[in-house]
């Protein structure tokens, strides 16, 4: 191919990302996904299990792993749910709170790297041609090849 696909691009900006984010977590003995999942959880009030997946865009059992681990780390504790007696309530342990600040600190501060080297006109533009990619990847679900010859 002469040229890199929006595909190739996305995956490998994702790539990239996703990577920087899994050395930092490894630093304190996580994962990139443990972090998203504390950055997900209300701190104050935590959050329904089942409200939680399709909160990260993530399917039930892959958040079931995640959460069983961190259950057993010590980050998170499930309560009963005060006004839904068949719900759970997701909450963050003291741990999960100090491990929650530092996910976020990590995030707030690549954004706040990006911030720095990318102005905002660019930004803006990145923002719209991503979700006019993400209304069409949710949206179109049939390809149609234009062939010319």
């Amino acid at each position: 191919m002469k040229h890199k696909t929006i595909d190739h691009i996305l995956r490998s900006v994702w790539m990239a990302v996703s990577k920087m984010y899994q050395e930092e977590a490894l630093k304190l003995d996580s994962t990139m996904a443990t972090g998203f999942t504390l950055i997900s959880i209300d701190p104050e009030q935590g959050s329904p299990s089942t409200a939680l997946g399709p909160k990260m865009g993530m399917e039930a059992t892959s958040l079931s792993r995640i959460l069983k681990s961190m259950e057993e780390r010590g980050l998170i504790m499930r309560k009963p749910h005060p006004e839904d007696g068949r719900s759970v309530l997701i909450c963050l342990t003291e741990f999960g709170q100090e491990m929650r600040e530092y996910s976020k600190d990590i995030v707030l501060g690549f954004d706040q790297m990006v911030r720095q080297k990318i102005s905002e006109a660019d930004l803006k533009i990145f923002s719209k041609v991503a979700e006019s990619i993400m209304d069409l990847a949710q949206n179109n679900n049939s390809f149609s090849r234009n062939k010319t010859v």
